[in-house]
């Protein structure tokens, strides 16, 4: 384990990664753990039903929920989705934030590398970060979309005639995130890119962490 350095994690505030998927949220998550925090990602989410619980506003039953108590760091969904950050930093005003960006396009080539062409995870979550609701209800018509929110089905495409329509939507999502914390809170939020090669030993700094210069962690890479 690597060594700490006057780190947050005696104060246990919570920490929240906002990245969008396929924005190193895996990395650091790991980066975390390499250092000695307790980290709740995808697995963690899975189990405990997080996104479908951000999805029909109970927030609470997460908030109270034994996984979330126990951990520090949480990265993956539902953090990102949609205007959650806002919520999460009045309910948490002493946590901290962070958010990496990525080359847009790149961010978009992965996305549609990483499920071979169809949407991530569940579609009707998924149709809802992305606003491509219309064309998912005159698809699926009769679909029970609350009784599944918790699957992983994948059920519509997206490939290169969808590429502007994402990508727009990425741009606009992170210059949100930092405008709002510009605002209420600066010192709260850490912004880095992904393709920074000292973007770790930034992160690390900005939480009191001593990182070696050699640190390097890329954790769930596409597979193509």
């Amino acid at each position: 384990m690597i060594k700490l350095f006057d780190s947050l994690q005696s104060s246990k505030e919570k920490i929240f990664c906002l990245s969008f998927q396929r924005t190193g949220t895996t990395s650091v998550g790991q980066f975390f753990k390499d250092f000695g925090y307790r980290v709740a990602g995808y697995d963690a989410e899975r189990s405990t039903t997080w996104s479908k619980l951000r999805f029909l506003g109970d927030l609470e039953a997460i908030f109270h929920s034994s996984a979330f108590k126990k951990n520090q760091v949480f990265e993956d969904n539902p953090w990102f989705e949609e205007d959650f950050y806002k919520i999460l930093f009045h309910r948490f005003p002493n946590a901290k934030f962070i958010l990496f960006t990525r080359d847009a396009n790149k961010w978009f080539d992965s996305m549609a590398n990483h499920s071979y062409g169809k949407t991530l995870g569940n579609t009707f979550r998924h149709v809802k970060n992305y606003r491509r609701e219309i064309e998912f209800y005159e698809k699926y018509t009769n679909q029970n979309y609350y009784e599944n929110l918790h699957v992983i089905d994948n059920l519509l495409d997206l490939n290169e005639s969808h590429r502007e329509h994402y990508t727009s939507i990425y741009r606009r999502r992170n210059k949100e995130v930092i405008d709002f914390f510009n605002y209420v809170s600066p010192k709260s939020l850490f912004v880095g890119k992904l393709e920074d090669p000292d973007k770790w030993q930034k992160l690390g700094g900005f939480f009191n962490l001593t990182v070696p210069k050699d640190y390097s962690v890329h954790s769930n890479k596409t597979n193509k």
